[in-house]
């Protein structure tokens, strides 16, 4: 009875190992991501001001597009950074990100916006 007993101990524990290594590795890609996000997203602030002089001139014309964009770009920009420190500091809690899109230059040609809910992922 005890040599029937091991066998099934050790299949017990990879079993147990095995889903806690999965769950190890899904969490750390989770929290890599959060701080590849909060690092780019503080840096790439500034990027948001050319992003909207460009939308919003293609959307309306340059004499519309440059001043409106700038002002946009600056408010979006301050957005981005604090958004971009804020996953850097709670880059252990992983969270879908707060910002879309999610880096500066994905999707170039779409407006930025905040996503209302800031979920766990």
């Amino acid at each position: 009875m005890k040599n029937m007993l091991k066998p099934f101990l050790l299949i017990s524990a990879l079993f147990f190992f095995s889903s806690q290594a999965a769950t190890a590795a899904g969490y750390a890609e989770k929290v890599g991501d959060k701080l590849a996000h909060g690092l780019a997203n503080t840096v790439t602030g500034l990027g948001e001001i050319p992003k909207n002089i460009i939308i919003d001139t293609n959307k309306k014309g340059p004499a519309y597009g440059i001043p409106v964009g700038f002002v946009t770009g600056i408010i979006h920009g301050i957005g981005r950074t604090l958004t971009g420190v804020v996953d850097l500091v709670t880059f252990v809690i992983p969270t879908k990100p707060i910002i879309y899109p999610d880096f500066i230059w994905k999707d170039f040609d779409k407006e930025t916006h905040y996503h209302p809910d800031w979920k766990l992922q």
